[in-house]
């Protein structure tokens, strides 16, 4: 779900004091940083996080879930500012893995798209192929073992990502192991903030009631319409184009003809990508002996710890991506 509609619908389901940021964190030991930019029609700025030591270590990317992102995938208000790809990258190396992680095209110049009928390849896919480009020119980076983490959106198009670029050892599929069509995740998950909402439902229900005339106009694009350049109000600025070509994607029939390691994490408190996309996605990838399911009881869709009914609360709890989860991560990593 994009950042602009998901904190729209929290900040009516929850309302808090929340810190505009994190306590400043000290760099682990046994770990550096450097800054990094990759290239593209936006240069994107970014951190390299490294090993002590020369290595050759693998390397792994982080790709974004929607919306304009920083490097660190940092929650926007109203959310706590947590950082989950800060946690993935300085966890990751303690354990022997570089990451190149950066600010994603549209947060360091959202003019960009202006006037421009872009897609996901635009949004997402073809920083992603430079930036696993750029990990491999790296000297501490074993070209043979580079990897793509895809987050959310992300993991959503892990597969497009690891068919265009053909060199991947592996892809980790963060809570994005889905076939659920964007604009119908966004909508499911309005339905899940208003049975939350309680006092406050009344303003979800006329939220998504606005909404709704939109996201009938979203379904209901057909191929000749991708000649309308007009962005479709209410959508952050995507058009026909991006929503045809979301349209036209199954992830999981990519996946199934890329024959290379996966990872799949899933939290089973999210409520943002449900546990039962994954059943579902498996069942059309197909039984193959190098897909990984890891499934964690109290993680929501950050992998950081909640209790009780899953909720935008939730997301109001400073916290970091859980250590069994980084954990996870790397031994799969160092084991391909």
């Amino acid at each position: 779900m994009s950042h602009r509609v998901l904190t729209a619908l929290i900040a009516a389901v929850f309302t808090s004091s929340i810190p505009t940021s994190l306590r400043a964190q000290a760099l682990p030991a046994g770990v550096t940083e450097r800054g990094i930019t990759v290239p593209g029609p936006v240069p994107l700025p970014g951190t390299l996080t490294l090993p002590d030591g020369e290595g050759p270590f693998p390397g792994v990317i982080l790709v974004h879930g929607s919306g304009a992102g920083d490097r660190d995938e940092t929650m926007p208000p109203p959310l706590a500012p947590n950082k989950p790809f800060q946690d993935l990258a300085w966890g990751l190396a303690q354990r022997g893995i570089v990451v190149l992680r950066y600010d994603k095209r549209a947060k360091v110049q959202g003019t960009w798209y202006i006037g421009k009928n872009f897609t996901v390849y635009d949004e997402s896919i073809q920083d992603a192929l430079s930036a696993l480009t750029l990990l491999r020119q790296q000297p501490q980076v074993d070209i043979r073992h580079t990897f793509q983490l895809g987050h959310s959106l992300g993991g959503m198009l892990a597969p497009r990502i690891g068919k265009a670029d053909g060199k991947v050892a592996g892809i980790i599929i963060m809570a994005g192991a889905t076939r659920v069509q964007l604009i119908d995740q966004m909508d499911r998950q309005g339905a899940y903030f208003q049975s939350l909402a309680g006092a406050d439902s009344d303003k979800v229900k006329a939220q998504r009631a606005a909404a709704a005339p939109i996201f009938a106009k979203v379904r209901g694009l057909k191929p000749a319409d991708t000649s309308d350049n007009t962005p479709i109000p209410g959508m952050g600025g995507t058009g026909t184009r991006y929503w045809l070509d979301l349209a036209a994607f199954d992830p999981a029939l990519t996946m199934r003809d890329l024959h290379v390691p996966v990872l799949v994490l899933q939290g089973m408190r999210d409520f943002q990508v449900a546990p039962d996309q994954v059943d579902d996605w498996l069942k059309v990838v197909g039984p193959r002996p190098d897909i990984t399911v890891n499934r964690y009881p109290s993680l929501n869709h950050l992998f950081m710890t909640g209790t009780g009914t899953p909720s935008p609360a939730d997301y109001a709890t400073r916290g970091h991506v859980d250590q069994q989860v980084i954990a996870d991560i790397a031994a799969w990593v160092k084991a391909r």
